[in-house]
């Protein structure tokens, strides 16, 4: 073998290893950033990928890749603790989309519970949620609160089912703030249980302004059960992980307003 071979081996190693230590520690990486870091070509990157994802060690999704794990796979809520700043972020951002008076319905997740934790106080505002450490932030900051009854369930602490569905069915708001597990442009928006993607269904149906909260590491995943496509939601607030193309992208295929914060 000669030593050329032997060079561009290496680096295609160090690469590789350069690649899988960024996508550990963001949970998801952009062809287009890997490859301005390295300083190689977009296309070096899109190989560097393939060879990855063949192994079994990444991915591949639209702009870039996202680790390996099952659609079901679905980690505690207490545990979720990633990106958090972005999540701050967008949970400011969101609050420009609060009606000065009126009602509101939060759905489970870290987002719309950071975005609970920024609510000013109002007097004026009534909020509805199914998430127990929502229901528990909103208590001293709103006019009105309701929970939805229902089973809970322990992953997301947000209760689901029929008892949820029966109560929504009646409800009838001014923005829904909404959560999710993975959306992308072919799939919409979904999420590893079943039950849980029945009440996010209704949350979307119940509100006038639907506007969903999700860091960019959501974009390009796929879940299980799909509750709702990109021309149901009105604005997606998002961080700026999510490049300027890929926002022009769902903008341009379904006519979401993006907001990256």
């Amino acid at each position: 073998m000669s030593r050329a071979v032997n060079v561009d081996l290496h680096l295609a190693a160090t690469r590789h290893q350069q690649i899988l230590t960024e996508l550990a520690a963001r949970g998801q990486v952009s062809a287009m950033g890997l490859a301005e870091r390295l300083g190689v070509t977009h296309e070096t990157i899109r190989k560097d990928l393939v060879v990855l994802q063949e192994r079994g060690l990444l991915r591949r999704v639209h702009g870039g890749a996202v680790p390996v794990e099952s659609l079901a796979h679905e980690a505690p809520v207490a545990a979720r603790t990633a990106y958090g700043p972005e999540k701050l972020r967008i949970a400011e951002a969101a609050r420009a989309f609060l009606p000065d008076e009126g009602a509101v319905l939060l759905d489970s997740g870290t987002t719309t519970l950071a975005l609970a934790q920024l609510l000013p106080p109002s007097e004026q505002l009534m909020a509805i949620t199914n998430s127990l450490p929502i229901a528990t932030t909103l208590l001293p900051r709103v006019g009105g609160l309701t929970i939805i009854g229902g089973r809970v369930r322990r992953e997301t602490e947000a209760s689901v089912d029929q008892w949820a569905l029966r109560s929504l069915e009646a409800v009838r708001v001014d923005v829904a703030f909404l959560g999710t597990n993975a959306f992308s442009l072919d799939h919409g928006l979904a999420t590893p249980d079943e039950a849980e993607a029945a009440v996010k269904s209704a949350f979307v149906g119940a509100a006038r302004l639907r506007v969903l909260l999700a860091d960019h590491s959501k974009f390009g995943r796929e879940s299980v059960f799909r509750y709702a496509t990109l021309h149901d939601i009105d604005v997606l607030v998002t961080d700026t992980g999510l490049s300027a193309d890929d926002a022009r992208a769902i903008t341009d295929a379904a006519g979401v307003e993006v907001v990256r914060a």
